[in-house]
């Protein structure tokens, strides 16, 4: 059996599917039985062999046997959780600074960005699941920091450091650990534009903004021009550029009629 160094960081590079758990507990067990190679003491030996015994149900044995850690990563998960009900109560800034009445969260700008990366055609050398993904934990540190706008006036340096030390907080309230580096690779990822799934999560972004001013002129009898001219020729993907045309040509039909 191959050793395998305890300090290894087990998560994957960029664009790689994390290890699911049953392979996670595996190679937790192996480094336990290096590290208790020559003279373990008995509990540290009866630990070991636990690690190693199969078990039936598929459930990791390492997880059975370690009950404390296992509720205080319950704990921390509905602490977690807790915490990102706010996303779904915080409404997007832009709009109330538009006059809407009872406009979209942010959770729900970040769920029809999800909806959008399901539904895509498929694109040459993009991971699906990354794109769904990173829809979802884009705006995440907007739980502490609320939804910052051009209009507030916050320098681009310094909302990024906000933000940056929001999602630091919420991966220290969710415990830390894999799906925590998985949250801040995928949010950096978004951020720096670093990837061509970024490149269409980023154009997804500006796609259900603009479709949702269009609805809200629709709704509200408005005029959103601002909305359209900030995101102008801003569109990355095909599939971007695609979609934000159709969303132009209804507005555009939408408009004309209105003036009828």
């Amino acid at each position: 059996m191959a050793v395998i160094n305890p300090a290894t960081r087990i998560s994957p590079p960029l664009n790689r599917p994390f290890l699911n758990r049953s392979t996670l507990a595996s190679l937790h067990c192996a480094s336990k039985k290096f590290l208790f190679l020559g003279n373990p003491t008995p509990s540290s030996a009866i630990v070991a062999v636990r690690c190693q015994k199969p078990v039936s149900d598929g459930v990791s044995s390492m997880e059975s046997t370690n009950h404390v850690s296992s509720a205080s990563s319950v704990s921390s998960s509905i602490d977690f959780l807790t915490l990102c009900h706010r996303l779904k109560t915080t409404k997007r800034k832009g709009w109330i600074n538009q006059g809407i009445n009872g406009p979209e969260s942010i959770a729900d700008h970040m769920y029809r960005m999800a909806l959008m990366a399901l539904i895509a055609g498929d694109l040459s050398g993009v991971d699906r699941e990354r794109c769904i993904k990173m829809a979802i934990v884009h705006d995440i540190a907007e739980a502490i920091v609320g939804d910052i706008t051009p209009s507030d006036g916050v320098p681009k340096e310094e909302k990024n450091r906000r933000e940056t030390a929001a999602l630091k907080e919420m991966c220290r309230v969710l415990g830390g650990g894999l799906r925590a580096e998985e949250i801040t690779e995928l949010w950096l990822e978004y951020e720096n534009n670093a990837s061509l799934e970024a490149n269409l999560v980023k154009d997804f972004d500006k796609v259900e903004m603009i479709l949702q001013a269009l609805e809200y002129e629709s709704e509200h009898g408005k005029v959103l021009d601002e909305f359209f001219i900030s995101t102008a020729g801003k569109f990355q993907t095909e599939i971007g550029k695609s979609w934000a045309a159709e969303i132009n040509a209804r507005r555009k039909c939408q408009m004309t009629n209105r003036q009828r």
